[in-house]
């Protein structure tokens, strides 16, 4: 006899949908999600970044369904197995093209985060270009990082779990975000080959003490003179404190989209003007701390500003302590959680385990059948940081063969 289908896990609000889209994926669990933005008058049910966000898991994996209600306020979804970019699959020529929706407010590193993490479970490498109207490349007023913070600041991680190999993260075309927030022009390509049948169990104790910083100062279809400004101010906040403090300078022409005048169907408009700042420290015992600003669309905020604000950021994030920052938690978490069946060990900041974002993750977890996690004070390191234990479920990457 076949075995019964695995019980539907019912949610409630769009908040955190990447993280419960994920942790469904990743363990084969049906999940429902209703009451999404239910209240609201103009714009109720999905949003355009999460309706692409759908897509993208239905590209890169077989067997996926996606039941979406009339008004988009209820939401039901049956992963299928995790293919990536084999061939039939979607892809052409290996490469996935996914494109984003002009209407699109979140970075790209929305995007790029929920597929990182799947990208090891996969069956064959991942390989995903991301394009259309809706790529902001920069940080972003929703709270995403940049894409450059994800290739410094986030990637390295896998290290740690034995999966290092053939990862790279392309950024094409830069972009900030759009007037009103919306659509880039940007062009970005994630190629992860590295697949692992089960992540190795990390045990991180000790944070170490910041021994350099790097950064990209980045500007888009303005004065590269920004691009100095920017890092002057932020060197002259970080150098008394970190005296090997390297910013890279990356200037870029704006993105050009064709025009929405049905007068001039032919005529293009410049999208995505703006300037950012991205930065990443690195401790003696390679624990990273990021921070990320860029110049909102509306403007009025010069350069100066940007990098006081980023360079303030990164010493918050810095002093909150443990070994991983509120960004890079739940990347870390998740994969210790999917790994085998032993005790991981994480040093922690109290006020990052103890954040919102955290005991979400960690309760969304546990409805997917993961065990609690343990926490106790840590010997060592800054006051206040703690011990988080989490025992691995032993996921595996179903896809791949035994060797």
């Amino acid at each position: 006899m076949s075995e019964p289908p695995p019980k539907l896990l019912r949610f409630s609000s769009q908040k955190y949908l990447a993280h419960r889209l994920v942790l469904s994926t990743l363990t084969g669990r049906p999940i429902q999600v209703s009451h999404i933005r239910p209240s609201s008058p103009t714009n109720p049910g999905l949003a355009p970044h999460e309706i692409s966000l759908l897509r993208l898991l239905e590209a890169i994996t077989n067997g996926s369904h996606i039941e979406i209600s009339y008004t988009g306020t209820t939401l039901v979804y049956k992963p299928g197995l995790i293919t990536g970019s084999a061939p039939g699959s979607g892809a052409s020529g290996a490469v996935i093209r996914h494109e984003l929706p002009v209407a699109c407010t979140r970075g790209v590193s929305y995007f790029l985060t929920p597929l990182c993490l799947l990208a090891p479970f996969s069956k064959a490498p991942i390989n995903v270009l991301f394009t259309g109207p809706g790529v902001i490349t920069s940080a972003t007023q929703a709270g995403d990082m940049s894409a450059d913070s994800v290739r410094t600041a986030i990637l390295p991680l896998y290290a740690h779990f034995g999966i290092s190999d053939n990862i790279e993260l392309r950024i094409l075309q830069r972009s900030n975000a759009g007037p009103g927030g919306k659509g880039g022009g940007g062009e970005v390509q994630l190629v992860f080959g590295h697949q692992v049948r089960l992540p190795k169990t990390i045990h991180i104790l000790n944070p170490g003490k910041v021994k350099k910083i790097r950064g990209v100062a980045y500007c888009t279809g303005i004065s590269a003179s920004n691009n100095a400004r920017m890092i002057e101010e932020a060197r002259g906040v970080l150098n008394p404190m970190i005296g090997d403090t390297y910013i890279f300078s990356d200037v870029s022409s704006a993105p050009y989209l064709p025009s929405t005048d049905k007068s001039n169907p032919h005529a293009r408009r410049r999208t995505g003007v703006g300037f950012g700042l991205s930065l990443v420290a690195e401790s003696s015992t390679g624990s990273l701390y990021s921070a990320d600003v860029a110049s909102p669309p509306s403007g009025g905020v010069s350069a100066e500003e940007i990098g006081r604000q980023c360079a303030h950021q990164l010493l918050e994030n810095i002093s909150q302590g443990g070994s991983v920052p509120l960004a890079a938690a739940p990347t870390m978490l998740i994969l210790m959680a999917m790994g085998s069946e032993d005790v991981g060990r994480l040093q922690m900041g109290r006020d990052v385990i103890g954040s919102e974002p955290m005991i979400e993750l960690a309760r969304n977890l546990r409805a997917f059948g993961a065990s609690g996690w343990g926490i106790r004070e840590a010997k060592h390191g800054p006051e206040g940081d703690v011990i988080v234990s989490v025992v691995g479920r032993g996921v595996g990457n179903v896809g791949r063969k035994v060797t």
